[in-house]
């Protein structure tokens, strides 16, 4: 069959193809593979010579990743979490949405646009992408901490507030328009209720029924033995569920798979339903990326350099400073603020929805769309730089708050006679108020014959557990909140921070180190810590954890002394207990 008769094909094979091409090339750069994808969009867009994709099929593609994503965002965020940030969660995204919306009706006004068209812009410049979020907290490990509940609970209310405005501007859209006929405090209010009415109906079947019927399912698709049976299962539930939300509830794909995902965890074979969902979730993820390129048209970088510029600001520094500043109000510290802002200074695919609608709707001009998919394509290329440079700058604030305060870790467990006594180590400690601190962080260049963890998870906290036992100094490098604790808690030094980031990898002397234990399961996270550290001391000796014999052969490439892996290690076991 000819190629151009299968669109389906060929979309996804040259969105695909395009975006591992440019991704590769940014990494090489050293850019964020992001850049990539959005360039592969661009390239096979419409606005550019050569194969044009289809867009329609590219859109309906990338919802699916957004699906997934937001499935799998649920399957680590429990009801429980979801209830424990909604204090923060709730009045602050309703206050920053308000905000984003009144920066964006006031550049309306100066653009020459009417209410209807300004209220469009400001909506569709306040939502975050979930995807550019979700990707950016889990590529950092700190989705499961604090500051990542805090920001995805955000993230849900702000899904929410986007799914009433979407089912609300067809009601009141023909009254925003100059010389509409305004709608009845009665109408509104109708309108109003049967959407809430219908998200509330959604959570409580989901709460009712589907905390049963999920976990059900899951059970029974496990206990047939067939891999490829539960790997369906999981992926009937997540897109099954968010279809039908969308179909019988009006409400968002992405919040219908979020809260399937959400019951799903509650489940015992959430771990292995995650992994399941992993490829192809990363796979549509892409595809969203090179959908987004796909709708810019660059002529509006010269067309209306100011107004884009001016979008860009409210994306970037109006939404990041409410955001903030309502952190700062509900008394957590500075490092938390910084993290929740700067991942919210992006918008993504609500926002192409709202200014579809409105363009739909004649309340706003491709102008309007133009600027906010430049908007929203600059804010993507940009959050990636801006999320280091804050995580970068909350580690150097928090070591200087913790050296300010002179505080110390726990005493180790007490060591043998001929054990080398524990040296000191940086301390780094998240504090309950910021402080003002004016000293450098300890010098750490006198660390020597100590013992490194990268990774304080199940492995991680056995290793080190045992190196503290036997009266070793140890290092711990992590930055999940409850693992820092545990480490804490244990009796080790710890460093705060990702240990793929050169400056915190180095933060642990590895050239005077005895040893470095890499237990963390992500293998690309792992490659890029043992080839750094053997770059720092050549005669290292690093042990690394790893999931098959491939991921081991790929880290021994990369410098690993020795990889252990978990299935080889039972079957060795197993032989050796049956003398063979």
């Amino acid at each position: 069959m000819p190629a151009h008769h299968t669109p389906l094909i060929a979309t996804i094979a040259a969105g695909l193809v395009l975006a591992f091409l440019c991704g590769m090339v940014a990494h090489r750069l050293r850019l964020s593979p992001l850049v990539g994808y959005l360039v592969a969009g661009i390239a096979v867009g419409p606005f550019t010579p050569g194969f044009v994709a289809d867009q329609g099929l590219a859109n309906e593609l990338a919802e699916i990743g957004v699906i997934l994503l937001m499935f799998g965002v649920g399957l680590h965020f429990s009801l429980k979490d979801l209830m424990a940030v909604r204090a923060i969660a709730v009045p602050g995204a309703v206050v920053q949405i308000a905000v984003a919306t009144l920066l964006g009706m006031g550049l309306a006004h100066l653009l020459g646009w009417g209410l209807g068209a300004g209220l469009v812009f400001g909506l569709a410049l306040s939502v975050a992408s979930t995807v550019v979020l979700v990707r950016a907290l889990q590529e950092r490990r700190i989705i499961e901490t604090e500051r990542g509940k805090i920001a995805v609970g955000w993230l849900i209310v702000e899904d929410l507030a986007m799914v009433l405005a979407l089912v609300l501007l067809p009601a009141v859209g023909p009254a925003l328009m100059p010389g509409g006929a305004a709608l009845s405090a009665a109408e509104l209010g109708l309108t109003f209720g049967i959407t809430l009415a219908k998200v509330a109906a959604f959570v409580v079947v989901m709460l009712v029924a589907g905390r049963r019927l999920i976990p059900w399912i899951m059970h029974h698709a496990a206990h047939t033995g067939s891999r490829e049976l539960f790997r369906l299962a999981v992926y009937a539930v997540a897109l099954g569920v968010a279809y039908g939300a969308a179909v019988a509830f009006d409400v968002s794909f992405a919040l219908g798979a979020f809260f399937a995902g959400m019951l799903m965890g509650e489940s015992r074979l959430s771990q292995r339903a995650a992994e399941e969902a992993l490829p192809l979730r990363d796979a549509f993820a892409v595809l969203f990326f090179v959908s987004v390129g796909m709708l810019f048209n660059p002529a509006v970088l010269v067309e209306q350099p100011l107004a884009v510029l001016a979008t860009v600001l409210i994306i970037v520094i109006g939404k990041s400073a409410a955001a903030f500043g309502i952190v700062r109000a509900f008394g957590h510290p500075n490092a938390t603020a910084m993290t929740i802002s700067v991942s919210l200074a992006q918008i993504g695919e609500f926002s192409f929805i709202l200014i579809g609608l409105g363009v739909t709707l004649g309340l706003v001009d491709n102008a309007a769309r133009d600027l906010v998919l430049a908007g929203a394509i600059l804010s993507i290329l940009l959050n990636p730089f801006l999320f280091a440079a804050v995580e970068k700058g909350r580690a150097r604030i928090l070591t200087k708050i913790a050296f300010t305060r002179g505080e110390k870790a726990p005493a180790p467990a007490p060591a043998p006679p001929e054990a080398t006594p524990p040296q000191a180590v940086p301390k780094v400690e998240e504090p309950a108020a910021p402080e003002p601190a004016q000293p450098e962080p300890p010098d750490v260049s006198t660390l020597a014959a100590h013992e490194v963890v990268v990774g304080y998870g199940r492995v991680g906290r056995v290793v080190g557990q045992g190196m503290l036992a036997a009266g070793r100094p140890l290092l711990v490098i992590e930055d999940a909140d409850e693992a820092v604790e545990a480490a804490r808690a244990d009796g080790a030094e710890v460093v705060v921070g990702n240990a793929a980031n050169p400056d915190v990898l180095a933060a642990a002397n590895l050239p005077q180190a005895a040893r470095l234990f890499v237990t963390v399961p992500e293998v690309f996270e792992a490659g890029q810590v043992v080839q750094q550290a053997r770059a720092l001391n050549p005669g290292l000796e690093i042990l690394v954890r790893a999931h098959s014999d491939d991921s081991a052969v790929h880290l021994q490439g990369l410098g690993a002394s020795m990889t252990v892996s978990g299935e080889r290690e039972i079957a060795l076991r197993m032989l050796e207990r049956a003398g063979a």
